[in-house]
């Protein structure tokens, strides 16, 4: 019998700044033994503390130019979504598997169908039973969870836990979070284990029994519409909605040592849930960690990439929070990679089959078209938007010149008859001495 077909997948090394590694060593054993190898470019784990040698154990392949590491793979795996340039650099008919964000990213998506790029966008990956352990945004946000309550136990110029000393007693911190998804749930638990008080708001009212196995306090703002879909994920409020939830946010957020943030809609802006009048009502040396700050942030003065002060409150925004997490953010993102290629891969293949759920949901482009529906008309919404732009702005331009034409030559015409209303009838009287003009 003739061996089942091999499949070789390249491991990128990321962009500067994020120290995750796509595939890690342990991975590469188990992804072997079901015939796919793995070639990684050289230091590629390097900054999550997995060194050439140990993929070389492993039995990968290690290049030492993306050239060599490119040559013969069927696949690429990385994390952050490439660039439009670098997308260039693809194979034709190869496979990309990566964040690529694709509701948004329409310059992306466009340029990964016109090279002929089969996009596996792992963000997309449907929120099911059986997809649960390819989830790579749940894996995530569990590494950024934990992280954002590190740092803001570090800035907080207090403790976390209540303490008995011998100069009285210290009262716990006061911690809130707002979202209580994957990585806000994370952080309540964290924050918890610190010994901290916690409160939790979400727009999902199933998750309040979520929050309250916890051991946090679920933030309740009356009646409203409930904002969860039927992917899991949260959607955007009405506006009675939002103004019973902001007043509900503004009392205790005012009350809060520590808010962590973590709201997302995805697709959209992250919705804005602090704003700069909350932050000034909170206490001098409050901390505000803003998980959201990619989507620009769920706080209205979060500066993404960035750790501000603002009247006394101490507002971080970092985007590089799973990223600090690298060992183990890497370990469970290559082990959601070994599952999901796993179901996708047969005999040496990919397994496109549109009508599965998972497929449908994460496959973006393939054969040189955009083949996920709601990315598409995402892309057609924008392209038209744009082509409506230019088409009214050179309308705009040739009604303003237009404009400017008849504005100048009317301006002559009254120009000339105002002269004429006061132009006198018959000879012009005499110029007195010394008078500028010059003699008719």
């Amino acid at each position: 019998m003739n061996a089942p077909p091999i499949m070789r997948i390249a491991v990128r090394k990321e962009v500067a700044g994020e120290r995750r590694v796509a595939v890690v060593p342990e991975s590469v054993k188990r992804l072997a033994a079901k015939k796919v190898e793995v070639s990684v470019e050289s230091g590629a784990g390097a900054l999550a503390f997995a060194a050439d040698d140990e993929y070389r154990a492993a039995g990968a392949r290690v290049d030492a130019s993306v050239d060599a590491l490119m040559a013969d793979a069927d696949a690429v795996l990385q994390i952050r979504p490439p660039s439009v340039e670098q997308v260039g650099r693809l194979k034709e008919g190869t496979t990309l598997v990566s964040l690529l964000f694709p509701l948004v990213n329409h310059a992306l998506v466009r340029a990964l169908a016109a090279r002929n790029v089969t996009a596996v966008a792992v963000d997309m990956i449907p929120r099911t039973t059986l997809a649960q352990m390819m989830d790579v945004l749940s894996s995530q946000a569990t590494a950024a969870g934990y992280e954002a309550v590190l740092m803001a136990a570090a800035a907080l110029p207090r403790f976390f836990p209540m303490l008995m000393t011998a100069a009285g007693t210290i009262a716990p911190a006061k911690v809130l979070v707002l979202g209580a998804g994957v990585a806000g749930l994370q952080a309540i638990g964290t924050a918890r284990r610190l010994g901290a008080v916690v409160e939790a708001f979400d727009v999902r009212k199933v998750v309040k029994e979520q929050v309250e196995s916890l051991g946090a306090k679920f933030v309740d703002v009356g009646e409203t519409e409930d904002a969860q879909t039927a992917g899991g994920y949260a959607k955007e409020l009405g506006e009675e909605s939002k103004r019973k939830q902001a007043e509900a946010i503004a009392r205790h957020v005012a009350k809060a040592d520590v808010v962590i943030c973590t709201a997302l809609i995805p697709g959209r802006r992250a919705p804005v849930l602090v704003t700069a009048d909350m932050v000034k009502t909170m206490r001098a040396g409050s901390v505000i960690v803003d998980l959201a700050a990619e989507q620009q942030g769920n706080c209205e003065l979060t500066k993404p990439g960035d750790t501000t002060v603002a009247h006394g409150v101490t507002i971080i925004g970092a985007t590089d929070m799973t990223s600090r997490m690298c060992s183990h953010a890497s370990q469970m993102y290559s082990r959601n990679m070994e599952k999901l290629l796993l179901y996708l891969i047969k005999d040496g293949a990919w397994k496109v089959d549109l009508k599965d759920e998972i497929v449908a949901g994460c496959f973006i482009t393939h054969g040189g078209a955009i083949v996920h529906s709601k990315v598409k008309e995402a892309v057609e919404q924008s392209k038209a938007g744009a082509a409506g732009y230019h088409a009214l702005s050179q309308v705009l331009g040739f009604v303003a010149v237009t404009c400017a034409s008849i504005n100048v030559v009317g301006g002559f015409l009254i120009t000339d008859r105002m002269l004429r209303m006061f132009r006198r009838k018959g000879p012009s009287p005499k110029q007195a001495p010394g008078a500028g003009s010059h003699a008719s």
